[in-house]
């Protein structure tokens, strides 16, 4: 049997791709085969992550890797944050780790500095005084590092998206519940105020039953791509020369997912995805190119699309659909479309609107929903948050909720199921891709448990104990 479904795959799966050549998708035929086999592989839960909660932990012990954008940044806001001792820094780059010590020194943090070689953050993670290991590398990093921190006895966040292959989705959920450490991908868009506001509304039943919903990361990342200093090395102009589809589908997705109870109650069951072409960033590179040899080994690389489109359909029938374009001149958005049977919400372009019929609620009725709805997490934190910064507050409204839950023994908002299946629509998109848009199944990472589990809960019915100093 395993035999025939592998020659079936090779027949009608790669036979697509003899006519086409092979630049167009970026995945080799072996990256594609594999990705279709990981697509069909079930697991036996070994133990349940979905609703776990850890044993409390009064001082959570953080060791963070990875000092760059994003990482200087979480080292400011954990700095904030009572309860947390920031034991341990690690970047390739000393100057980073130096800069990253000198934000937290006045508040009493003694961290051991890690740099210097590739592999030095093993010895971060291999430390006994350690509750956390807090990942913002680049992506090739996020699961390698993710699964040796759980190994070494750490809960672990990690940034998006968690994992690139669906092998790497399938460590991250087999580590997670073999070690019985939580990996949260800090996915820090599930905290924005008004999503959290949409979560609330569909759980008091305001859209009535959610059909369908939208969602995206449509960014324009043209000079930021292109930057020598933005990205280290750059590493996600090589991640979009190397790889198709939705490179980075979380933003968008993961807030939706928690409002259809995905993983809780709903599954995602298929994916077909299509791309255009790239029509910006390989003439950019030529241009580029053209008067600065830095540029040169670009000028004749093959680009991702600029738009990614994939549409997911669940086991209960809703449907999904996630856009990626980071090359495009457009206005950011996200969409955030909730579409359901009594009303819908749609964010971008802001304010975010509503409706109950053919109109959208004026100013006035949207305010009135904000009064009645908005969940208390965001009531407690919110206005700490916005002073704290990060993307408008939901950075710190997430690292504050992780370390609030650890500190009091609660399940966390993301487990390692969601880092795992909202990351794998970064494979499956490519394969769809790379097949004129057939579809493929999605896996299920959590071994048929997604039919019994509960809801997300971020209404903070516990916990709220952790304090800001700010």
């Amino acid at each position: 049997m395993e035999t025939n479904r592998r020659d079936f795959l090779k027949k009608t799966g790669l036979g697509l791709l003899a006519s086409t050549p092979l630049s167009v998708y970026a995945q080799t035929p072996d990256e594609l085969q594999a990705i279709a086999e990981q697509a069909q592989r079930t697991s036996p839960q070994v133990f349940n992550m979905s609703g776990y909660a850890a044993p409390k932990l009064d001082i959570v012990r953080v060791g963070i890797i990875g000092i760059g954008n994003r990482g200087i940044g979480a080292v400011e806001r954990l700095n904030k944050l009572e309860g947390v001792s920031i034991k341990a820094l690690c970047d390739l780059r000393r100057e980073r780790v130096n800069l990253a010590k000198s934000k937290i020194d006045p508040n009493g943090h003694k961290p051991e500095l890690y740099s210097g070689s590739t592999d030095v953050w093993k010895k971060l993670a291999e430390r006994t005084d350690l509750d956390l290991v807090y990942i913002l590398t680049p992506w090739a990093y996020h699961t390698p590092m993710a699964v040796f921190a759980m190994n070494h006895g750490k809960h672990v966040c990690v940034e998006v998206p968690a994992a690139k292959t669906l092998d790497e989705c399938w460590q991250l959920v087999e580590t997670s519940e073999r070690t019985k450490k939580h990996c949260m991908m800090v996915e820090n868009c599930c905290y924005d105020f008004t999503e959290l506001l949409n979560l609330n509304l569909a759980r008091h039943g305001f859209f009535g039953e959610i059909a369908h919903c939208e969602a995206a990361y449509i960014h324009n990342l043209q000079e930021l791509v292109f930057s020598k200093n933005h990205f280290y090395q750059m590493w996600e102009l090589n991640e979009m020369s190397q790889r198709k589809g939705n490179l980075y589908p979380t933003h968008g997705l993961g807030p939706v997912c928690q409002v259809l109870n995905i993983n809780r109650g709903d599954q995602m069951d298929y994916l077909t995805s299509m791309s255009s072409n790239d029509f910006v960033l390989g003439k950019m590179a030529k241009e580029l190119a053209a008067n600065d040899d830095f540029y040169k080994p670009y000028a004749n690389k093959s680009f991702n699309g600029n738009m990614n489109t994939s549409t997911i359909r669940t086991k209960k029938g809703k449907t999904i659909m996630v856009q990626y374009d980071v090359s495009s001149p457009r206005p950011y958005s996200r969409i955030q479309l909730i579409s359901g049977t009594k009303a819908v919400a749609l964010k971008y372009p802001e304010p975010a609107r509503y409706s109950t019929g053919h109109e959208w609620m004026n100013e006035k009725e949207v305010k009135e929903l904000e009064t009645k709805y908005m969940p208390p997490i965001v009531k407690k934190m919110g206005e700490i948050a916005k002073n704290v910064g990060g993307h408008g507050g939901m950075d710190f409204l997430m690292d504050w909720r992780t370390i609030d839950c650890l500190r009091n023994g609660l399940p966390l908002d993301q487990d390692v199921y969601d880092a795992a299946l909202w990351s794998s629509v970064g494979p499956l998109s490519a394969w769809s891709v790379a097949h004129r848009s057939s579809s493929i199944d999605v896996p299920d990472f959590t071994g048929g448990s997604w039919q019994t589990n509960k809801p997300v809960d971020i209404s903070m019915t516990k916990g709220g104990t952790t304090q800001a100093k700010v």
